[in-house]
């Protein structure tokens, strides 16, 4: 897969910020899959696996709070062992994001790691900026452009940290 040069230029934040904290703590999930909880078993489930299948260690609600596990803490322990967070921006999402709501908590901390990137599903640019403005300045990937499967190996690539990037065990 290659990116277009505005891509590379527009994701390299983000691609920077995730190579530091694997340097950091190598032991990470690549990303954190953030999504409204009417989408985990549609579009978030689809991502995940597509990610999964491009060799992307995905922290995912779905898969990774066992029944009976405080949900919050698992979630708040998801977003720390992750490298990068993912926000997967559909209608559903939109009508999450409301203040105090677990998406807006996953939302805030990924913001303030600066280790997010938003993928637009179904929705726009112009809807998102409506009810994050923060987040909609972020670049990002849309399925409107690409397929889920090209976006899931545009991500792959992008948290992709080389072998002799990481340091040394």
């Amino acid at each position: 897969m290659i990116y277009t040069p505005g891509e590379v230029k527009d994701l390299a934040p983000v691609r920077d910020a995730a190579v530091l904290r694997a340097h950091q703590q190598p032991a990470l999930r690549d990303v954190f899959l953030c999504h409204a909880w009417d989408d985990r078993r549609g579009a978030a489930t689809d991502l995940c696996n597509l990610l999964e299948a491009e060799g992307v260690s995905v922290w995912f609600s779905e898969k990774d709070i066992a029944l009976g596990l405080p949900f919050m803490r698992e979630i708040d322990k998801g977003l720390a062992r992750s490298r990068t967070g993912l926000v997967l921006v559909t209608p559903a999402l939109l009508t999450r994001l409301q203040p105090g709501g677990v998406s807006d908590k996953e939302l805030s901390e990924l913001l303030a790691r600066n280790v997010l990137l938003p993928v637009m599903h179904e929705t726009t640019y112009g809807e998102l900026r409506n009810v994050s403005p923060l987040l909609a300045s972020r670049n990002g990937l849309d399925t409107a452009e690409d397929s889920m499967a090209v976006v899931a190996m545009k991500i792959a690539e992008l948290v992709a940290v080389e072998d002799d990037q990481m340091p040394a065990t």
